[in-house]
């Protein structure tokens, strides 16, 4: 009985030194050596050797991996990419400046992005990091109407052609932003929502803040339509602060849609502790209700919206001078404030307090996203800084977030908001054996945002490397050329 013991024992040790000679002498694509690897859902934090073949990890070991490229990561945090769940500028300028930032994964689900199926077109093959987008509810509810054809095609033109349709897409909503629909209409909007669902759609933008005319019972119908499909509504919501987030929690509740809240800060101001208490509490009752920060105290917005009709100043507890107009970098006069209000184009918004940011980003659940402007020199800096700022300020500097706890909140928590109706999610936002290989590298000592709002957008500094799918779109801090590993992210409904 004892020797038969000890074969068996024999047997396993000789099969186990078979395995670890394998896998030891096993090349990968890539091998990541000797970084602090941590992984947000299995609470790996250690010192690990990451391989990666045919764009995913397929090893992490103590022991040593021999690669065709061996890179010595030592001192350095090996992370899963970033994922931005609120991005505006959806081109290779702006994911340039993602890439900076860590970002491997960037979306559109906000307000979302007309004509998904030829969008999706021109960005295929072209795309630095991972990108996707929400049905453009705006823009859809335009079309109901009927009003705006030729418009509609000429905006069509344009983003078939890879223009980014930004001032078109708002000259259009300005238009009908403050009308109702019909029953008629509405009806005709749920069939053109659920074809764009087909198309790739990531969800439902509901950017209802922009668009005083949309009725309760428009937007309750399209909570309804989002709750029988299990899809999220992503909303920027009414005016009201907290009473606003409550309203949309009710219509989630009510209807079961998923629902993500947009910057929380922005929308809730002095109330954003009310909102969060609001939001949490639901989470513990078990609805799928999440929300998300950026980590500055100005916001940033096109100065022809309806956010700017009277009272305004009140709203947002500034006047005139508290707006910066991008183009130029001024701040605005009554005068000015009239001009360019005519004419069109983005300001930024200084009208948050420090402490209000300080206590949505320590809230255990809020998932930190960008809310990222398409490029501009003057732009607001979140365009490139958000996820490094984090880091410098508020895990290095003020010690209000343990380094992995802001790691989760770009990462593991972002992807499983998106893993119900887009299930590649599922395989992002880890650093796990069989997962995407989306991977950044950073200098935690080091890591800051270097955007500004006096000199623009700059790249943040201390990310090493960032890889998408395997293939290295930075390294050394530096961006690669002409490489495109970005692929496409569709929601569930995709055919």
């Amino acid at each position: 009985m004892k020797n038969s013991i000890h074969l068996v024992i024999a047997v396993v040790l000789w099969f186990s030194t078979l395995s670890v000679f394998a896998q030891t002498n096993t090349q990968f694509d890539i091998v990541l050596s000797g970084g602090r690897v941590i992984d947000p859902e299995t609470k790996l934090d250690a010192i690990r050797n990451v391989g990666i073949r045919d764009g995913r990890i397929v090893e992490i070991s103590s022991n040593s991996l021999t690669g065709k490229e061996t890179i010595d990561v030592s001192g350095l945090v090996v992370s899963p990419g970033f994922i931005d769940l609120h991005v505006h500028g959806m081109t290779n300028v702006e994911q340039e400046y993602q890439a900076h930032d860590g970002v491997t994964s960037a979306f559109e689900l906000e307000g979302g992005i007309p004509f998904l199926k030829e969008w999706y077109a021109t960005r295929t093959g072209k795309a630095i990091i991972n990108y996707g987008a929400s049905v453009e509810w705006p823009m859809l509810r335009v079309k109901a109407t009927g009003k705006y054809d030729k418009e509609l095609a000429q905006l069509k033109s344009a983003l078939a052609k890879g223009e980014s349709g930004d001032g078109k897409t708002w000259g259009i909503i300005g238009k009908y932003g403050y009308e109702n629909l019909n029953k008629e209409q509405t009806a005709r909007l749920l069939e053109y929502i659920s074809a764009s669902l087909d198309e790739g759609g990531i969800g439902i933008g509901i950017p209802v803040g922009y668009l005083p005319g949309a009725t309760r019972e428009e937007v309750f119908e399209i909570y309804k339509l989002a709750g029988e499909k299990k899809v999220p509504i992503i909303s920027h919501v009414r005016e009201g602060g907290a009473i606003a987030v409550q309203q949309a929690i009710s219509d989630a509740v009510v209807t079961n849609a998923p629902l993500h809240v947009v910057h929380i800060n922005s929308v809730t101001l002095s109330e954003i502790d009310l909102a969060i208490e609001m939001i949490n509490t639901a989470q513990k009752r078990g609805f799928d209700i999440t929300t998300e920060i950026y980590p500055y105290t100005a916001a940033s917005t096109s100065l022809e919206s309806a956010l700017f009709d009277e009272g305004w100043q009140d709203k947002f507890g500034i006047s005139y001078d508290g707006l910066q107009w991008v183009a130029t970098g001024e701040r605005l006069t009554k005068e000015t404030f009239i001009k360019y209000r005519k004419e069109g184009g983005v300001v930024i918004i200084h009208m948050m307090k420090p402490e209000w940011i300080k206590s949505g980003i320590s809230s255990i659940n809020t998932m930190i996203a960008s809310d990222g402007m398409p490029y501009a020199k003057l732009a607001h800096p979140r365009t490139a800084g958000t996820f490094s700022r984090v880091f410098g300020k508020y895990v290095r500097e003020e010690k209000i977030l343990s380094l992995p706890a802001a790691i989760e909140k770009m990462t593991l928590l972002p992807a499983k908001r998106l893993e119900g109706v887009a299930p590649i999610m599922r395989f992002k936002g880890r650093i796990q054996v069989g997962t995407d290989a989306d991977i950044t590298v950073f200098d935690p000592n080091k890591i800051v945002d270097k955007a500004t709002f006096e000199k623009g957008l700059a790249f943040s500094e201390g990310v090493q490397f960032v890889l998408v799918n395997g293939v290295f779109v930075l390294k050394e801090g530096k961006t690669v050329k002409d490489v495109f590993p970005g692929q496409p992210v569709y929601g569930k409904y995709k055919r």
